[in-house]
């Protein structure tokens, strides 16, 4: 379990409080709206209202205490930016920025943030691969040029095992799982055959992956 600084309870800052609670962590929930901070009481272990901006406030908080903080503040880039700098000065150990555009980005990194959340971006970008393909099915991007698809097993590859395809010397891609009627299985070797109506976990650069998958 984690201790979590909030700041910013819009729609954004909402979800990840809920993602947060359901997977135990204490959350500190902070917003300068009373409407928002009420609304988010059920889901965050505690909430205060108040501005970010206000150093003096931040200083309340107790902020070298907490494990993490996100900064969620999506409609006013001045105060995401204020308080992503007054956290790192009053010694936050590690933050978190929301950003919309790329410019917003690197300002935040330049100012404190450790990380910078880009939703909009990310979105679209799973968007794109998932609903311009028939056969991509999910997508995680793990850094900059790798990726996990997740891909049906093409008609192709039926009753074939991974030894026999030989896909990651040809290509350099690695099966990691296989998923069968939605039970993921990581039990996969070089025997594993393949069979219409399952899925794969498929690792690799995303350059590799998007040629093997003509994504």
């Amino acid at each position: 379990m984690k201790s979590v600084l909030l700041v910013g309870l819009g729609t954004f800052g909402t979800h990840i409080a809920l993602q947060l609670n359901r997977l135990g962590h204490q959350v500190m929930g902070v917003d300068r709206s009373e409407d928002r901070v009420n609304e988010a009481m059920d889901i965050v272990t505690n909430a205060q209202i108040g501005d970010s901006t206000n150093e003096a406030f931040l200083r309340t908080l107790g902020i070298d205490n907490y494990d993490f903080c996100i900064v969620a503040i999506g409609d006013d880039f001045q105060s995401s930016l204020e308080t992503t700098y007054s956290l790192k000065e009053l010694g936050a150990k590690f933050v978190v920025s929301r950003a919309e555009r790329d410019g917003q980005a690197k300002f935040l990194m330049r100012n404190g943030a450790d990380e910078v959340l880009y939703p909009e971006k990310q979105v679209a970008k799973w968007a794109a691969i998932r609903y311009s393909s028939d056969h991509i099915l999910d997508y995680i991007e793990l850094d900059d040029t790798h990726s996990i698809f997740e891909v049906s097993v093409p008609p192709e590859w039926d009753s074939l095992s991974i030894g026999q395809l030989d896909i990651r010397r040809k290509s350099n891609i690695n099966v990691v799982a296989v998923k069968t009627n939605g039970k993921l299985s990581l039990s996969v070797t070089s025997d594993t055959v393949l069979s219409k109506g399952q899925t794969m976990l498929v690792l690799g650069e995303y350059k590799a992956l998007q040629k093997f998958f003509r994504i």
